[in-house]
C-alpha cells in the first residue's frame, strides 16, 4: 500500500510539473514577443476608452495561469481514455494559439493578425470546458475566467484593428 502512495505521490508530481512547465513555457514566450513592443509600437495605437492601463495585465494573466495548470493538472490525473486525451489537446491547442497570438499581435504589429489568432483561441477554449466538465466539473469551472478574459482580448482586439486600420 505504502508504495502505492508512494508512486500516486510521485505520478502527481510529475503531472503539476507538466501542467505548470506548460503553462509558464506559454507564458514566457508570449512575454518575449510582448514586453519589447509595448513601446513605441503599442503604446502609439489608438486604443478604445475601455482599454486598460498596461499594468492589469501580468496579475490578470498570471491568475488565469494558475487556475489553467491546476485545471489541465486535473485533467492529467484522470484515468487514461478518449475524452481525456481529446480534452488534452484541446487544452494545449488553445495554449498555442494563446502564445501564438502575442507573436502576432505585438511581435508582427498586426492587430489584423492577432485577430485571425484569437477567434479559433476563443472557439479552443469553449471546447476545452466542455470536454474538460465531461472528466472534472472543477478543472472546467477553472477554464472559465479564461473564456470570459479572452472573450474580453477578443473586443479589444477587434477595436485595436478598427481603430488603427
Amino acid at each position: 500500500m505504502a508504495l502505492t502512495t508512494s508512486r500516486s505521490r510521485w505520478l502527481d508530481a510529475g503531472f503539476a510539473l507538466i501542467a505548470v512547465a506548460s503553462v509558464a513555457a506559454v507564458s514566457t514566450i508570449g512575454q518575449i514577443a510582448t514586453y519589447p513592443n509595448l513601446a513605441p509600437w503599442y503604446a502609439g495605437l489608438t486604443k478604445p476608452a475601455f482599454n486598460p492601463p498596461n499594468w492589469v495585465f501580468a496579475p490578470i494573466w498570471t491568475a488565469l495561469y494558475l487556475l489553467m495548470a491546476f485545471a489541465v493538472w486535473r485533467i492529467l490525473r484522470s484515468p487514461d481514455s478518449p475524452t481525456r486525451r481529446i480534452a488534452l489537446i484541446l487544452f494545449f491547442t488553445q495554449l498555442v494559439l494563446n502564445a501564438a497570438w502575442s507573436w502576432m499581435f505585438f511581435g508582427a504589429h498586426s492587430p489584423l493578425l492577432g485577430l485571425i489568432d484569437i477567434v479559433p483561441q476563443l472557439a479552443a477554449i469553449f471546447a476545452t470546458i466542455v470536454a474538460f466538465y465531461r472528466l472534472d466539473r472543477l478543472a472546467a469551472c477553472c477554464i472559465v475566467p479564461v473564456a470570459a478574459w479572452v472573450g474580453f482580448a477578443l473586443v479589444l482586439n477587434v477595436s485595436v484593428w478598427v481603430l488603427n486600420r
